[in-house]
């Protein structure tokens, strides 16, 4: 697979997308801003983020991202969980933490883990990371929504959690490629009736809606619901990603995560040229990563799927 200079600005916009939208929602995660709130990328919020730093959203995909771009596969992804959370991360999903404080060797042994969680195991925690994967399979959507669900699977073993991973994937994988949204209607048009039937309602009920409606957004469907109405509900054009992206933040409650999932499908909509040199010029966060380091690394995640 040969990309265009269009589709590789596309996918490089994907991971930066992602941490942009995390970055900018940070400040204001738990909260819930009144109309003359100004959104920006300002830090602070509930764990004191600097301005510009990604929380655990991004710094989970990197993890996925820099396990596939090297070829380690699934037990390299539940590897660099573990490591990362032997950071002691500040921001943590209560699922997610308690998953990978089991320490898990393998992959196979992670999502074992995940699937013994008795309770509600539809957080939005493996959605918030999805969108490096479909950049890795860029040239196979079988594929992708495997390892979709699979990855997904290591924390989180709610059959929605995986869907949703599913979905959007599919969504992005299709952004980066032709340059539109229609790779969600794409998806579900050839998804089982099951999957169809759940989701259909669900994305209809997001575009007729508002981003605020949604207010579960800890939870990995109103998450869903929540972006796709940011970006459904705001006019597409070239300031579409920022516009969405403000939608998501005035929404409130988890706005970090909610951002951070529209990010990706917006970056791969519109390409990293359009996201603001304010904003990459300041984001940061673990690894030790910047901006350039993010759009490099959807450079090489795609040339691997091209191979």
């Amino acid at each position: 697979m040969k990309l265009t200079d269009e589709q590789k600005n596309r996918a490089e916009g994907v991971v930066l997308g992602t941490a942009a939208g995390d970055a900018l929602g940070a400040g204001y995660e738990f909260g819930y801003p009144t109309p003359e709130t100004v959104i920006d990328m300002i830090g602070g919020g509930t764990f004191d983020w600097a301005p510009g730093e990604w929380t655990d959203d991004t710094s989970m995909a990197l993890c996925i991202a820099e396990a596939l771009v090297e070829g380690r596969g699934l037990d390299g992804v539940a590897a660099n969980f573990v490591a990362w959370i032997d950071t002691n991360p500040a921001d943590v999903g209560i699922q997610t933490r308690t998953v990978l404080s089991r320490r898990s060797r393998s992959a196979a042994e992670m999502t074992a883990v995940a699937a013994g969680l008795s309770g509600r195991t539809g957080g939005n925690g493996s959605l918030m990371r999805t969108a490096p994967v479909a950049l890795a399979y860029l040239d196979d959507p079988v594929q992708l929504s495997v390892a979709a669900a699979q990855i997904s699977a290591l924390t989180h073993s709610d059959p929605q959690a995986g869907e949703a991973c599913q979905i959007w994937s599919a969504g992005i994988r299709h952004a980066v490629l032709h340059g539109n949204y229609d790779g969600i209607s794409l998806y579900l048009d050839a998804a089982e009736p099951s999957v169809r039937d759940t989701w259909a309602p669900l994305l209809d009920a997001a575009e007729k809606g508002r981003p605020s409606d949604f207010d579960r957004n800890g939870w990995v469907v109103h998450a869903l619901q929540t972006a796709w109405s940011a970006i459904t509900t705001t006019e597409e054009n070239g300031d579409q990603l920022t516009a969405a992206l403000e939608a998501c933040v005035r929404a409130g409650g988890d706005t970090d995560t909610t951002a951070a999932i529209a990010g990706g499908l917006l970056g791969a909509r519109w390409g990293a040229s359009v996201i603001p040199e304010a904003w990459t010029t300041i984001l940061h966060g673990y690894p030790g990563r910047r901006a350039a380091d993010l759009a490099d690394l959807g450079r090489r995640l795609t040339e691997g799927a091209a191979a």
